[in-house]
C-alpha cells in the first residue's frame, strides 16, 4: 500500500504538564542569569543552574533552550569580520556616526519575557539619540509579524527615521521586514555577527526593564504583563531623568529638538 512501517506504529510523545512547567522554570532561570551576567556561555549557565538553582541539566539542553529563546552569550569573539553564511547580511551603518537628532537612528530588538506560567516576546524600538521608546509589541511567538507591527505603529506615531539598526535575527533579514523599510525609504543597518555592542542601546534598556520591573512583578497573564510593560515604558519615557542628557527625560529630549 506504500505506507512506511515507521508511520504505522510511531506515536509522538506529548509533554506532560510537569514537563512543560519544568521547561518554563528552566527558561526563566536562564533568562535571569543571562540578563544578570550576559557574557556567560553554556558552561557557566549550567553551573549557575546547578549550583545556585539546584537544577540538574545538560549543556545540550541549555543550548537548545537558548536557541529557542533567541539569546546568546555576549562577548567579543574572533573573526568578526568574516561574512555570515546567509545572503541577507547588511552593513553596520553607525560606526563613527555622529548621532545628534531624534529619528536619525532607531534601534530594534526582541527579548524573552518570563511570566509565572509561560513566556512572551517583547519587540521594542528605541530612538538612539534621546533613548525614547518609540514603539513596542508583545507576542507569544518569534514571528516577523510583531516586528512589522511595532515598526508600522512607531512610524505612524513618530514619523520616519533615517536608519533602523538591528541584529542579524531571521525577523530582520526577512523579505517582509526589508520591504517595509524600503517602502518608507529607511536605511537598514545590522550588527556585526555576534556583536551585541553594536546595538547596545536597546540591550541596556532590556536589562533595565527586566531587573527593575519584570523580575520583581511575576505576571500571571499576558494581559497583566502587557499593562505592566506599558506602565513601565510610560514612566521611563516621561518621568525618568537620563544621565546622558543632563537628567532630562527621554520624552523631553526627543520632543525639544522638534520644537526647536
Amino acid at each position: 500500500m506504500g505506507i512506511q512501517r515507521s508511520g504505522v506504529y510511531y506515536k509522538s510523545k506529548e509533554s506532560s504538564a510537569e514537563d512543560i512547567e519544568r521547561e518554563e522554570h528552566i527558561k526563566r532561570r536562564i533568562d535571569y542569569w543571562h540578563t544578570k551576567l550576559p557574557s556567560s556561555g553554556v558552561r557557566k549557565l549550567r553551573k549557575f543552574l546547578q549550583d545556585r538553582d539546584g537544577i540538574s541539566i545538560g549543556r545540550k539542553l541549555i543550548r537548545r533552550y537558548m536557541n529557542e529563546m533567541g539569546i546568546y552569550a555576549v562577548y567579543p569573539k574572533p573573526n568578526l569580520s568574516k561574512p555570515g553564511k546567509g545572503q541577507h547580511k547588511l552593513p553596520y551603518l553607525l560606526r563613527n556616526m555622529d548621532i545628534f537628532l531624534p529619528n536619525q537612528v532607531w534601534a530594534i530588538d526582541i527579548t524573552y519575557i518570563p511570566m509565572a506560567h509561560g513566556h512572551m516576546y517583547l519587540t521594542a524600538i528605541i530612538d538612539w539619540y534621546s533613548r525614547f521608546i518609540v514603539g513596542w509589541t508583545l507576542s507569544d511567538t518569534l514571528d516577523t509579524a510583531p516586528v512589522l507591527d511595532a515598526v508600522q505603529a512607531a512610524i505612524a506615531r513618530h514619523g520616519i527615521p533615517g536608519i533602523i539598526n538591528s541584529d542579524q535575527g531571521s525577523q530582520f533579514t526577512s523579505e517582509g521586514y526589508k520591504s517595509l523599510l524600503r517602502s518608507h525609504g529607511i536605511r537598514q543597518s545590522m550588527d556585526g555577527k555576534a556583536r551585541w555592542v553594536d546595538n547596545v542601546i536597546i540591550e541596556r534598556w532590556f536589562r533595565s526593564l527586566k531587573t527593575e520591573y519584570v523580575y520583581v512583578n511575576e505576571y500571571s497573564s499576558p494581559r497583566d504583563l502587557r499593562a505592566g510593560i506599558c506602565e513601565y515604558i510610560n514612566d521611563y519615557n516621561v518621568l525618568r531623568p537620563h544621565q546622558s542628557h543632563d537628567y532630562d527625560t527621554p520624552e523631553t529630549v526627543y520632543s525639544s529638538k522638534f520644537a526647536a
